[in-house]
């Protein structure tokens, strides 16, 4: 008679995400224990998805860079004396070809370095918790759809493998984001279901359809349908920061070129406004195309303010102004957009009726990825008995009247909207089998 094999006794579910990073610990039982990061007398249960590298002399002899993650690296970020340099958003990198590798004081960083680095500190400063860790379960959370034009999901994720392997993870396996939060959600069923999780990180609006059912060997699933779209809460920060603080900053300005008032450029304005692709702005060609563009500007002052935004490194403070903007919208019909750092200084009143209007191209991609999900369901909507969404952004109540407008209001559900997804994911690695809930290989 064949032996049963041993049940497991621990797992863990990391959810690597554009701004948070959250990692859970399931255990037997079915509890599941998020992993807390301490800094200074702070405890949180999300890791920050930031990075913060310096440029330190090292008493005389060579310059070494230090590098620092999550919560540290804002610190540093903020009060460092070095010359310093601060990534963030750095996974809708992850499926890009066109990033293969970016220098930081004079050294190459490809992706894998980043990540990995990023993965190793988060591994570090867990401590204990992570423990013994190469001998559990790892299941690791991906999008349905990478964030890019044309983004590459094989290479995505022979990064993300290389990168968790070098940081000490070494044997991971990954599951499509909303199939973690999917599970988690299960456990509440009483009775079998038609469920559609919706994740809405910062990068991706992800979504999953899926059918549960309850039997004598616990709770089942047949996976209906995945689809995603690669906008999600940056793109909504996009939208504010290209209609309010660009034209701060010169965008839609003039500059005299062989006696002609010509309109400014507007890559470096593109490349702004989004935020895994702000510190690519500090390079010293761009810094000095800038300079020639002050010089020849009609208003040169709204360009050398753009200058002190990114020669000093103030993405993040405009990074927290955006946001904080954006979430005062969800609860108020108009807010204030403050932002004031280095002598930069901008105040401008948003409506909620005009960031609603901004984001109105990204809604309908979102909406025409729920098209997708049924499509290759085969179900209508009316099939759905509850919907779950997860994730920051799905408190923009555009977003809510999209899926309420879709599913009724009376089936729309919400959850822990930053530790579901990781808790899922720990969940999925106690099965025995846990084949079925795993995203297939690109």
């Amino acid at each position: 008679m064949a032996k049963s094999a041993p049940a497991i006794s621990r797992a863990v579910g990391i959810d690597f995400g554009t701004t948070n990073t959250v990692v859970a610990i399931a255990d037997a039982d079915g509890g599941v224990t998020p992993v807390r990061f301490s800094h200074g007398d702070v405890v949180q249960e999300i890791f920050r998805s930031a990075l913060c590298y310096e440029d330190v002399a090292g008493g005389g002899g060579p310059r070494r860079i230090d590098v620092s993650a999550g919560a540290r690296a804002i610190e540093q970020f903020l009060t460092s004396p070095y010359d310093h340099r601060f990534i963030q958003s750095f996974k809708s990198f992850a499926a890009s070809p066109l990033f293969t590798a970016t220098q930081i004081f004079g050294k190459r960083f490809t992706y894998e370095d980043i990540l990995s680095g990023f993965l190793g500190l988060l591994h570090r400063e867990a401590g204990a918790a992570l423990a013994g860790i190469a001998a559990l379960p790892v299941i690791a959370g991906r999008p349905v759809r990478f964030v890019g034009a044309a983004p590459d999901p094989a290479l995505a994720l022979r990064r993300m493998n290389a990168s968790y392997a070098r940081a000490g993870f070494p044997d991971v396996r990954y599951a499509y984001e909303p199939v973690g939060a999917a599970f988690f959600f299960a456990r509440r069923l009483q009775q079998a279901a038609t469920i559609l999780v919706a994740d809405f990180g910062g990068g991706t609006s992800d979504f999953s359809l899926m059918r549960f059912e309850r039997g004598t060997k616990g709770m089942t699933a047949t996976p209906l349908g995945h689809a995603g779209v690669g906008v999600a809460g940056d793109a909504f920060d996009f939208r504010i920061i290209d209609n309010v603080v660009a034209p701060r900053l010169g965008k839609g300005g003039l500059y005299r070129s062989d006696g002609k008032n010509l309109p400014m450029p507007g890559q470096y304005y593109a490349q702004f406004a989004q935020w895994h692709q702000l510190a690519m702005l500090k390079s010293p060609k761009v810094l000095a195309d800038l300079r020639r563009l002050a010089r020849a500007a009609v208003t040169p002052a709204a360009i050398e303010d753009f200058i002190t935004v990114v020669e000093m490194d103030l993405g993040f403070g405009l990074y927290r102004a955006v946001s904080d903007a954006k979430t005062a919208l969800s609860a108020a019909a108009r807010t204030e957009l403050c932002f004031d750092m280095e002598g930069v200084t901008i105040r401008e009143r948003i409506s909620r009726k005009d960031f609603e209007g901004w984001i109105a191209p990204d809604l309908a991609q979102i909406d025409a990825a729920l098209d997708q999900v049924f499509s290759l369901a085969g179900l209508a909507p009316a099939a759905v008995d509850q919907v779950f969404m997860t994730g920051g952004s799905s408190f923009v109540p555009a977003l809510q009247d999209l899926f309420a407008a879709r599913f009724g209001a009376a089936r729309l559900a919400t959850g822990d909207q930053l530790q579901s997804i990781a808790s899922g994911l720990a969940l999925i690695g106690l099965e025995q089998d846990a084949g079925h809930w795993l995203a297939p290989a690109d």
